[in-house]
């Protein structure tokens, strides 16, 4: 096998399949690359098993050959070499060279049939649509996903594709997003996937925001992405994901708008001397103001007031004061819309006037 490539063409795919290489791995092989030459073309690949991403790049392929290296040494050296570089790489025996200018390294190699066989995709519904709006909808409800939750099915995103709208849902058991996407090629009856944790964040790594297309497939077990050269199939959580529309607030007539900048920048001066291990901080709701106070077992206190467009009165209400600023953080809107009923109810946080993006966060007893 002999290649040559240019480093900027090499790096930024290594960079976007090194994230899926983990540090701590079952085989040996799993801590590697497989780089194939082919005729016109040179194919990377790297897996934990549970995710895959192949990269196709333009190369010129002197011989071809098959082989895996260890990825996060290759990317290191790739990126530490000067811009505008041009890459030798050639396998001898079970040693890769690679070289550039006056630099060499000689890599370790594994054997390719040790490299775990590519994840076979059963019949995907595909859809094209903007990178900048896939990015945006899985950016607004993907912090709220559970961490290491024994629900593991908690521990991913829900996608739900159909009815006019891809939609997005998010929930760690005390807080939930929902995030819609209305777009007339999501038509025909709805189907819902649940991604994993870290698929998502590699999906979101993989996608810039940009004018670009991506082409998201959807399959019973499979969440297929191609973005130009980039390739990515994750494996679903096979779980049932729980009834979110239930969880949805009812009867919260209680409206508070708000300046969503004016909030978060409250919440978070009161969040400084907030009780560390629960995060709390009560609203207290008198007519055309908000007054954030938060505690902590230092008996040290923090007050703050706000104008907010309302006429309530005598109405106090605690919430962890973490998600409150996430949801904030995740709308883009000048004004948020606080719907409440009690002291004791789940609150409904919006954009003033758009429910496109729907945030419902718990209360907290204080």
């Amino acid at each position: 096998m002999q290649i040559q490539v240019e480093r900027e063409t090499l790096l930024p795919a290594l960079n976007q399949l090194v994230g899926v290489i983990e540090r701590k791995q079952t085989l040996a092989v799993l801590a590697n690359f497989l780089i194939r030459a082919e005729k016109d073309q040179l194919v990377l690949m790297a897996t934990d098993m549970e995710i895959e991403m192949t990269a196709r790049l333009s190369a010129e392929i002197k011989k071809t050959g098959v082989i895996t290296v260890p990825a996060r040494k290759l990317f290191d050296i790739c990126r530490a070499l000067p811009e505008g570089s041009m890459i030798r790489m050639e396998l001898e025996d079970d040693r890769l060279l690679a070289s550039c200018g006056r630099s060499r390294f000689t890599l370790s190699t594994l054997p390719p049939d040790e490299f775990p066989s590519q994840i076979q995709v059963e019949e995907l519904q595909n859809w094209t649509l903007p990178d900048h709006d896939l990015k945006t909808l899985i950016e607004r409800t993907s912090f709220a996903m559970a961490h290491q939750d024994v629900r593991y099915y908690l521990n991913g995103l829900l996608l739900e594709a159909g009815d006019g709208r891809l939609r997005s849902v998010a929930t760690d058991g005390h807080r939930m997003v929902i995030s819609d996407l209305p777009d007339a090629r999501f038509a025909g009856d709805i189907r819902q996937v649940i991604v994993p944790r870290k698929a998502i964040i590699e999906i979101q790594r993989m996608l810039d925001g940009g004018d670009g297309e991506v082409e998201l497939g959807l399959a019973k077990n499979h969440l297929h992405l191609v973005k130009n050269h980039i390739v990515f199939t994750s494996k679903l959580i096979d779980a049932r994901y729980p009834d979110y529309e239930a969880v949805l607030p009812l009867g919260n007539d209680k409206l508070v708008q708000a300046d969503r900048q004016v909030l978060h920048d409250a919440l978070y001066r009161a969040s400084i001397l907030s009780n560390e291990k629960y995060r709390g901080v009560r609203m207290d709701l008198s007519p055309g103001t908000i007054r954030i106070i938060a505690h902590n077992p230092q008996h040290e206190e923090a007050v703050d007031e706000i104008e907010a467009d309302h006429q309530l009165d005598k109405l106090s209400v605690g919430f962890n004061v973490v998600y409150l600023m996430d949801a904030l953080h995740a709308l883009d809107g000048d004004r948020v819309q606080i719907a409440l009923r009690d002291a004791n109810s789940s609150c409904l946080l919006t954009e003033n006037g758009n429910e496109q993006t729907r945030h419902v966060i718990m209360p907290l007893k204080l």
